[in-house]
């Protein structure tokens, strides 16, 4: 089992700045990915971005978010760490965003945070 837990959304104004902090807990070692996802009310969950615990080459976007986002991990010992610096954003990155995890022998995310808040004024 992993647990996630999320942390780091807020309100700002479009055009500011987040960070959001995941740290992943418990089996960790054989998690092979992580990710963001975000679900706004009323549409569908999306991937926000995603990045390889062993490939440092690896993250990958959606389209609304490249060039505004940026994943990054940290490996310690017993936890994993990911965090998602927001730029410039924007009213429609306005959703719950939740970080996710993926094990090796798992064809989808399979660990779930609780999801943490980010609102975006206008």
């Amino acid at each position: 089992q992993v647990q996630l837990v999320e942390s780091g959304g807020g309100s700002v104004q479009a055009g500011g700045s987040l960070r959001l902090s995941c740290v992943a807990s418990g089996s960790t070692w054989n998690q092979c990915s992580m990710g963001w996802f975000r679900q706004a009310p009323g549409k569908e969950r999306e991937r926000v971005a995603s990045i390889d615990i062993g490939d440092d080459n690896s993250p990958t976007y959606a389209d609304s978010v490249k060039g505004r986002f940026a994943i990054s991990k940290e490996i310690a010992r017993n936890t994993l760490n990911v965090f998602l610096r927001m730029d410039s954003l924007k009213p429609e990155d306005t959703a719950t965003y939740y970080c996710a995890a993926r094990r090796c022998s798992a064809v989808t995310f399979d660990y779930w945070g609780q999801g943490t808040l980010v609102t975006i004024s206008s």
